[in-house]
C-alpha cells in the first residue's frame, strides 16, 4: 500500500496515477468516489467515512488478493496515517507513504491555474482555504516516516 500525502496541489493524483500505471495497482482517490456518489464535491463529514470504511474495504480486500493499493487521500494528521499503515501491516501488506510538501506559494500557484480550468471530480480551493488547511497539516516527522516501510519526501 502506498498512502499519497499533502494538500490541494501538491500532486497527489498526478503520483498516484503514475505509480498506478508502474505498479498495476489500485488506485484510490476520494475525490473522483466523491464525484460518483454525491454528484458534488461539497461532502463535508462524509469524506472519513468514505476514506476510512468504504475505500478502506476495497483497499483491504486488494492487498489481501496481492494486488498493489494506492491511497490518494492526503492524510493531514499523523493518527489519520498511522491508521492506515498499521491496517495495510495487519494484513500483511508493505506501507509506503509519499509526503508532498510543498511550499505554500508553489501549492497556490498551482491550485490557480488548475481553478482556472477545473478538471472533473476536482474542487475549487481558494488562497484562505489552503492558508486555513496549511495551519492543520502535520507535516509527517522523520521519526514518523521511518516507521513506514518505505518512504519519499518531495519538497519542491
Amino acid at each position: 500500500m502506498v498512502l499519497i500525502v499533502g494538500l490541494p496541489g501538491a500532486g497527489k493524483t498526478s503520483w498516484a496515477r503514475r505509480l498506478e500505471e508502474e505498479r498495476k495497482a489500485i488506485r484510490l482517490t476520494p475525490d473522483e468516489w466523491v464525484e460518483a456518489l454525491f454528484h458534488t464535491s461539497e461532502v463535508n463529514g462524509r469524506r472519513w467515512v468514505l476514506e476510512s470504511e468504504m475505500l478502506w474495504g476495497v483497499a483491504a480486500r486488494a492487498l489481501e488478493l496481492g494486488v498493489d493499493v494506492i491511497l490518494d487521500y492526503g492524510c493531514w494528521s499523523e493518527e489519520e496515517r498511522d491508521l492506515f499503515r498499521t491496517r495495510a501491516q495487519q494484513l500483511g501488506a508493505s506501507a509506503e507513504i509519499v509526503v508532498l510538501d510543498l511550499p505554500l506559494q508553489t501549492l497556490w500557484e498551482r491550485l490557480e491555474e488548475r481553478n482556472a480550468d477545473l478538471p472533473a471530480a476536482t474542487f475549487k480551493v481558494s488562497r484562505a482555504e489552503l492558508e486555513e488547511w496549511s495551519a492543520m497539516f502535520e507535516v509527517p516527522t522523520a521519526e514518523e516516516v521511518q516507521r513506514w516501510d518505505r518512504h519519499l519526501v518531495v519538497t519542491s
